[in-house]
């Protein structure tokens, strides 16, 4: 009979899928019909909001999926293949989400940098980075993760006593030298380091311009005049309002997973919520993206004055 909790967090899972791939299917819509319809409006760094949606939908998938068949009592979901090819794509989907947001912040820090400042020679030069910038991740982020492939196998007893990564379905293989998990670890600890330090620097850097960007206006205009953001402005609200969400969630995921790689007895309703937590930025990330889109305001106003009609 399944328990309160299981029913909760089964719930959840589900509502995670649904919500998170509605609002990245419709944040890649909103991009793509810009390149295809409105291509005198379109960015460079669409192409990044692009990349991160797609990367967002295979990180939910590949994570939530797994856990909602184990909630309902699939048994033998993933044989070795299956383990390997999930868990490796997750890896490697989660580090592209590091990566791409890393690269978002950057490139927003230095698109609002003044002209005077030693980094707006590189504002001519941003577009042609990131492309490279992609391939690079990928082809990272896929070589760092060649140890799943190695050293993960299929869990078919359901029963994992030890120190090591494990889900209900896959296991690390136990004869694994420990050398090789620990210099694993390490290398992961480094990249993200790099990234969230790259994300630190960049949103500091945006705070200072944003705090001397309202001094400066407070001098200009009067208290009763409220003058409206620019646009630069109201996206680097939203690009900090993203770093702070994912810095939150990542080190959330990191501190329980950590926990439970070193624990001897496994709890499974811990591992669970650390799949919810894991997925709460890939579910969450469109939504910050498309807070001051125009279509989508035109929607929600549309929307509301349908409900006031209908009441």
């Amino acid at each position: 009979m399944m328990l309160a909790s299981d029913a909760i967090l089964e719930f959840f899972f589900i509502s995670q899928i649904c919500i998170g791939l509605m609002g990245n299917s419709v944040l890649f819509k909103l991009k793509m019909c810009i390149f295809i319809t409105q291509s005198h409006l379109k960015k460079p760094i669409d192409v990044i909001f692009i990349h991160l949606t797609l990367v967002n939908v295979l990180t939910i998938m590949f994570k939530l999926i797994p856990d909602v068949m184990s909630s309902f009592g699939v048994r033998h979901f993933l044989d070795d293949i299956g383990c390997k090819a999930t868990l490796f794509t997750h890896r490697v989907t989660r580090g592209l989400s590091i990566c791409t947001t890393a690269l978002l912040s950057a490139y927003q820090a230095i698109t609002i940098s003044p002209v005077h400042s030693r980094w707006a020679r590189l504002k001519s030069k941003l577009s042609t980075c990131i492309y490279p910038s992609f391939l690079v991740f990928w082809v990272v982020n896929m070589l760092l993760y060649i140890h799943i492939i190695k050293t993960v196998v299929a869990n078919l007893n359901f029963t994992t006593v030890g120190s090591g990564y494990s889900t209900l379905y896959c296991q690390t293989n136990q004869l694994e030298h420990h050398y090789y998990s620990m210099a694993f670890l390490s290398v992961i600890l480094i990249r993200d380091l790099v990234f969230v330090i790259l994300m630190a620097w960049s949103s500091l850097y945006m705070v200072t311009l944003l705090y001397k960007h309202r001094r400066r206006a407070q001098h200009i205009h009067s208290p009763t005049l409220c003058p409206q953001p620019s646009p630069e402005i109201q996206a680097t609200h939203i690009i900090l309002s993203l770093v702070s969400c994912f810095v939150f969630f990542y080190f959330s995921d990191n501190f329980i997973t950590l926990y439970l790689f070193y624990k001897h007895e496994k709890n499974w309703r811990l591992k669970r919520i650390n799949g919810i937590i894991s997925s709460c930025y890939p579910m969450i990330c469109p939504f910050v993206l498309m807070k001051n889109n125009k279509i989508v305001s035109k929607c929600i106003s549309s929307i509301s004055k349908m409900r006031m009609t209908f009441s």
